[in-house]
């Protein structure tokens, strides 16, 4: 079963402009020039998480422009960046599995919703909390396009609802993620309503604080210096996004009122690996010597099948690094340069925010391509010999 997710979202706006969906009376947000909180209300904001990746930085931002910040965990994990801003935070402890008690009878002006990995979730908070609170932020996927088939992926772009049949354990994990995403979009929207609404959709978000060590490769092999090995075809496509500019736009985008369906992806322009590895060597001091593998074969034959930004563009994830950002550019996503993202991240790795062990976990995990890639690059040499 498939539906069109942009139904109520702006089909055609200009850089600087505020645009009315056809027909429905809905206002897109503005710019970031209009967005100045100085200009805004204060808002009461309301977390679900918070203190994970995305939400440190939110909070961050928020508690700047003026804003007061409410998150609800389970109170189990604490951030590794902006810990000094937390004694500024109402922390409300609870469990969206199954204990919300803190959530009712309380009046919020946003939600923003980073921790809806159950569509029971996203139910149950939307309709809790639909009568109180003004506008509903769900945080969702680019995973809601899988199988990303097409070279040009919208906001219009179908989405799969249900399990399809005869998928491989991969796949079915894939869709498992994009499919919960997807029906917690129609939760949300169903509750609050298209014009209370906003749903974005970030692609691999990289920056200081990320817990998934999917990104964390680079930052850490500069530091490192000699012969990097970069994967794929020099004209594959990649995707990425600076989560503090993810942050950031959600705050400015709640200041605007806004409403609507938004991919959340960087960079600004279209980049392939080969434009990636010169931002490599811009993001280090360290002397590297970048040796491009592009054969798709070999890179199985190893078990390289991705290093975030890079993930190999063929099947099921042709379009994955191909989704449009034209809607998100026009209502004020700005971009961090990827070097900046890199030395960025490096230096949130190595300070006193992580411990050793925690670095040593990635660095010397001997299934991690970082500790493979010698012995990978010497097949790679002997093979081409």
């Amino acid at each position: 079963m498939t539906i069109n997710r942009r139904q109520f979202v702006v089909k055609s706006l200009k850089a600087g402009a505020i645009g009315i969906a056809a027909g429905s009376g809905l206002l897109a947000c503005s710019t970031e020039e209009n967005s100045s909180s100085e200009e805004s209300a204060k808002l009461k904001i309301l977390i679900l998480g918070g203190t994970s990746f995305l939400g440190p930085h939110q909070v961050e931002y928020a508690l700047e422009r003026g804003h007061s910040v409410s998150t609800f965990t389970r109170g189990k994990t604490m951030p590794t960046v902006h810990q000094e801003v937390f004694d500024k935070v109402e922390m409300l402890i609870g469990d969206r599995e199954d204990n919300l008690e803190s959530l009712k009878d309380r009046e919020w002006d946003v939600v923003i919703d980073n921790s809806g990995r159950k569509v029971e979730w996203t139910e149950k908070t939307a309709q809790l909390l639909k009568d109180n609170v003004g506008t509903y932020i769900y945080t969702s996927s680019t995973g809601v396009y899988y199988p990303y088939l097409s070279d040009n992926i919208t906001e219009d772009t179908e989405l799969v609802l249900e399990m399809p049949e005869s998928l491989s354990e991969n796949e079915q994990y894939e869709q498992a993620y994009g499919i919960m995403k997807a029906n917690s979009e129609l939760a949300a929207i169903k509750h609050f309503g298209p014009e209370r609404t906003i749903v974005m959709r970030p692609t691999y978000m990289i920056g200081p604080g990320d817990k998934l060590d999917r990104f964390i490769h680079w930052p850490v092999r500069l530091r490192r210096g000699g012969d990097v090995m970069v994967p794929g075809k020099l004209e594959d496509p990649v995707q990425f996004m600076d989560v503090r500019d993810v942050a950031q736009w959600m705050i400015r985008m709640a200041e605007n009122k806004a409403n609507g369906i938004y991919n959340a992806v960087g960079p600004e322009k279209p980049m392939n690996i080969a434009q990636f590895s010169e931002e490599l060597k811009m993001a280090t001091d360290q002397s590297i010597n970048i040796i491009n593998v592009d054969d798709y074969e070999f890179l199985e034959e190893v078990g390289v099948y991705y290093i975030v930004p890079w993930v190999r563009v063929d099947g099921k994830n042709y379009g994955s690094a191909r989704v449009d950002n034209e809607l998100a550019i026009v209502n004020g996503l700005t971009f961090i340069p990827l070097a900046q993202s890199i030395r960025d991240t490096q230096e949130w790795w190595y300070s006193d925010a992580l411990t050793e062990d925690r670095r040593q976990e990635f660095e010397t995990n001997p299934d991690q391509v970082i500790s493979r890639e010698a012995d990978i690059l010497a097949a790679w040499t002997e093979r081409n010999s």
